[in-house]
């Protein structure tokens, strides 16, 4: 990843320490897939889970206070209290998508995926979490640098780059045309 090397032993330099920190157990994801399948209610998450009264009461707590949740009064039962996600928690859900991913492929016996997880619009499944360029090019390992930032967008031959504009949701990127203009 090129001349650079992160600050291993920094754990505040880096957003992975502080991400685990927050969801780097077990059923801290678990919650948030049952959030991300539309559970809102403490009992829900007890029932469907199979989780103990005490942990979900913790792991419950954990994700609201560092924002991934929010606790709201129901709407028909003021009484009653419903979990939902914030965007920060939404902002997740690529991640949760990898790991899903990550399992299905590595995972210790064959997992059948059931039901299965498409796009709304074709009903079709979701292609492989990738990592993109600012202009929508899949990158690979080799790909990646670390860099200065200073040195953000200086390439290796002294020019400068200029970032594209910005993908958003629902944009389509022609892989192919891509991969062809890359090759020229």
């Amino acid at each position: 990843m090129g001349e650079l090397r992160e600050p291993l032993r920094e754990l505040i330099e880096c957003g992975l320490p502080q991400a685990l920190e927050v969801m780097g157990e077990r059923w801290s994801f678990m919650i948030l897939r049952a959030s991300f399948n539309g559970l809102k209610h403490f009992e829900e998450f007890l029932t469907e889970l199979g989780i103990a009264r005490n942990i979900l009461s913790n792991r419950l707590a954990k994700l609201v206070e560092h924002g991934i949740l929010k606790r709201e009064p129901c709407a028909d039962d003021r009484r009653k209290i419903e979990y939902r996600l914030t965007e920060k928690g939404f902002d997740l859900l690529p991640a949760m998508v990898a790991l899903r991913q990550w399992g299905q492929k590595y995972g210790g016996e064959r997992v059948v995926e059931d039901p299965v997880l498409v796009d709304e619009r074709d009903r079709l499944p979701i292609g492989p979490v990738s990592i993109l360029a600012h202009d929508g090019r899949i990158l690979g390992p080799q790909d990646l640098w670390l860099v200065r930032p200073a040195n953000l967008g200086k390439r290796a031959d002294g020019s400068i780059a200029t970032p594209a504009s910005a993908l958003t949701t629902g944009d389509v990127v022609d892989l192919a045309a891509k991969k062809a203009s890359i090759a020229r």
